[in-house]
C-alpha cells in the first residue's frame, strides 16, 4: 500500500512505501582450504530459497555418506553427483537457522558443514580443498589473492575520493546533527509512522553550494529485531513527467551517505544522511529529477523521496 503525502513544494514531494519485497541477494563463489588438522569445524554454506549451492571436492563423494539432518520440509533432498553436493532450500533461511550437513568422500575423510543464510549474499559454489599443494587448489589460491587485493585497492580509492569530497563532509555533519554548521536550509519536514518505527524526514538545499540533501531519522520503538538500512537507490527521471507517475530513466547518480550508526536497537534513534549536488541532476539530455529510495536490511521499501532539480538552482535562475 502506498501513501502520497500532501504536495508542499514545487520542489519536492515525498511518498513514503510499506510494500515488501523479495529479498535480493547477490550470488558468489567461495573457497575453502582444509589442511591436515582436524576437520571437526563445520564451515558454514550460505544458501537462498529456491536457488541451487554446490560444493565442489576434488574427489567423488558418496551418496550413502552424505547427509543433512532435519531437512526434511525446508530442503530438496541433498545430491551427491560425482564431485559434487547439491543444496537447495526450498524457502529463504533465516540466519538463525542452522543445518548440519555432512559429506562422506570416496576415501573415508568425513566433513561437516553448517547450511544457513546471511542477508545480502548466499554462496552459488563452495570449492572444498583438502590437497592444498595440487594445481587447482594453488590456481584458484592465486585467484582469491588477486581479487582480495583489487578489492582492497578499490576500497583506498574510494576512501580516497571519500575523503576529499565536501558532498561526503556535509553527509557526517548532517548524520551527527550538526547542521548548524554546515550551508543547508530545510526546505520541508515529514513525519511517518510504520508501526514500530517512527521515521522524521528532513528536506534541505544549498543553493549557494547547488547540493541538496535528505535526512531520515529513525527512531525503532517497538520492532523486535534492530533496524538496520541495507542500501540507498539514487536514480533520474524524466523532468517534463508529473511527480505523481514518475518515469525512471534507468540512470544511476553517485552520492555521499552517512550514518550515525550501523543498526537502531528498540528504544533508540539514528540518523542517515544523503547528499547529492547540481550533478547529479544532470543528464546529457538536460536537468532531471531524482528518485531517492531507502531500503530495509530485511528488503522492505521504506521510503521514496522525489526532488525537482531546482532545488540545487540558486534564486533567480527558475
Amino acid at each position: 500500500m502506498r501513501n502520497f503525502l500532501p504536495l508542499r513544494s514545487a520542489l519536492l514531494v515525498v511518498l513514503w512505501a510499506s510494500v515488501s519485497m523479495a529479498q535480493e541477494r547477490e550470488a558468489e563463489s567461495r573457497s575453502f582450504y582444509l589442511s591436515e588438522s582436524p576437520r571437526d569445524v563445520a564451515r558454514p554454506v550460505y544458501v537462498a530459497g529456491e536457488r541451487v549451492t554446490v560444493l565442489r571436492f576434488q574427489q567423488p563423494c558418496t551418496e550413502a555418506g552424505t547427509k543433512m539432518l532435519g531437512w526434511e520440509g525446508r530442503f530438496e533432498p541433498v545430491t551427491c553427483a560425482g564431485k559434487r553436493v547439491l543444496v537447495e532450500p526450498l524457502q529463504d533461511l533465516k540466519p538463525e537457522d542452522r543445518f548440519l550437513l555432512l559429506v562422506t568422500l570416496a576415501d573415508g575423510k568425513e566433513l561437516p558443514f553448517t547450511v544457513t543464510a546471511r542477508e545480502g549474499r548466499f554462496d552459488h559454489q563452495v570449492n572444498v580443498f583438502l590437497d592444498l599443494e595440487s594445481p587447482d587448489a594453488a590456481r584458484r589460491r592465486l585467484a582469491d589473492a588477486y581479487v582480495r587485493e583489487r578489492t582492497l585497492e578499490a576500497e583506498n580509492e574510494r576512501l580516497r575520493k571519500e575523503q576529499a569530497s565536501t558532498s561526503h563532509a556535509y553527509a557526517a555533519l548532517l548524520a551527527s546533527g550538526e547542521v548548524n554548521n554546515t550551508p543547508f536550509r530545510r526546505e520541508s519536514k515529514w513525519r511517518v509512522d510504520l508501526g514500530g518505527a517512527v521515521v522524521d524526514i528532513y528536506i534541505y538545499s544549498a543553493r549557494k553550494v547547488q547540493k541538496a540533501a535528505v535526512l531520515f531519522h529513525v527512531t525503532n520503538n517497538q520492532l523486535d529485531v534492530p533496524w538496520k538500512l541495507k542500501e540507498v537507490q539514487l536514480s533520474a527521471m524524466l523532468s517534463r513527467q508529473s511527480f505523481d507517475e514518475p518515469v525512471r530513466t534507468g540512470e544511476k547518480k553517485e552520492f555521499a551517505l552517512r550514518m550515525s550508526r550501523d543498526e537502531i536497537q528498540r528504544g533508540e534513534s539514528g540518523y542517515i544522511a544523503v547528499v547529492a549536488d547540481k550533478s547529479a541532476f544532470i543528464s546529457k539530455d538536460g536537468p532531471v529529477h531524482l528518485v531517492l529510495e531507502l531500503f530495509r536490511q530485511d528488503g522492505l521499501q521504506q521510503a521514496v523521496v522525489l526532488l525537482d532539480h531546482r532545488i540545487v538552482e540558486e534564486k533567480g535562475t527558475r
